[in-house]
């Protein structure tokens, strides 16, 4: 009987963490999404307000993940990939990701953020072909998505070998944080407080929210949300970083030169749109 309780109590507090999570996934649509910011920033206020109400456990993991988001929200999120701006937008990134880590080891003294490089386990075959199957589909879409759009014009025209490097190198750098920030701190924070699949869907449309101001317009959000759902889902059966990062990478390769092709119609002549 006093099981019975327990268990209903638990799934009463998930239930009422819906209200604030979603109030969380709304601020990040204002934020990015609408790039409305003093529309994000109060449903941001009153998300921890309500979780402070509802869990207080909750509004502590909240905090962690609103940070980040205000850090990230205070520079220009865009593509431009000169050195100012890539340190500075690096530097709001990096931000976002080292504090919620901190506070929550050295002053919550849990482990709930983890970046767990090493799983344990090989890949199993279905994850290595996993691995080829993104290619094939970056190769299939991506160019449909980003020539036939027009978006690829959203970033900077790389034709000389500094801004290929650059372009290169942001790319990868930006899939890298994707990971770190959406994945492993808010999906990982979110677990705690929802069932997984609740979690999964704000991720996600932070994850979306956020790419889009970045320049993913058009019909950008239909590939991404998937694509954040997977990674999520992947996240949760490998518990491992360093795959979700392999595939998030090499669909960023197939993007890095797709945007060189777009903007050199000469130059890698490989897709198909």
């Amino acid at each position: 009987m006093a099981k019975q309780l327990a268990s209903t109590a638990e799934r009463t507090a998930v239930s009422r963490n819906v209200v604030p999570a979603a109030l969380l996934a709304v601020s990040g649509l204002l934020l990015f999404g609408v790039h409305w910011r003093p529309g994000g920033y109060v449903t941001l206020a009153s998300a921890l307000v309500v979780a402070a109400f509802v869990e207080r456990g909750f509004a502590r993991d909240m905090l962690l993940m609103a940070f980040g988001l205000v850090a990230i929200s205070l520079v220009p999120i865009n593509t431009d990939i000169s050195w100012d701006h890539m340190l500075v937008m690096g530097a709001a990134l990096a931000v976002a990701v080292l504090v919620p880590y901190l506070v929550s080891r050295l002053v919550y003294g849990d482990h709930a953020i983890r970046f767990p490089i090493m799983a344990g386990h090989s890949w199993t075959a279905h994850e290595r072909w996993y691995l080829v199957a993104v290619v094939v589909l970056g190769w299939a879409i991506l160019p449909v998505y980003m020539i036939d759009s027009g978006v690829y014009l959203n970033w900077p025209a790389a034709s000389d070998p500094s801004t290929i490097a650059r372009l290169f190198a942001g790319t990868n750098a930006l899939g890298i944080w994707d990971e770190l920030f959406f994945i492993c701190t808010c999906f990982a924070l979110l677990r705690r407080h929802l069932v997984d699949w609740q979690a999964n869907v704000v991720q996600a449309v932070l994850f979306t929210s956020f790419l889009w101001e970045l320049g993913f317009h058009a019909w950008g959000p239909l590939l991404i949300f998937p694509f954040a759902l997977v990674q999520g889902w992947i996240f949760k059966v490998t518990r491992s970083l360093t795959y979700i990062v392999c595939v998030h990478l090499l669909f960023d390769f197939v993007l890095f030169l797709v945007l060189v092709h777009a903007h050199n119609r000469d130059w890698l002549r490989l897709f198909i749109y």
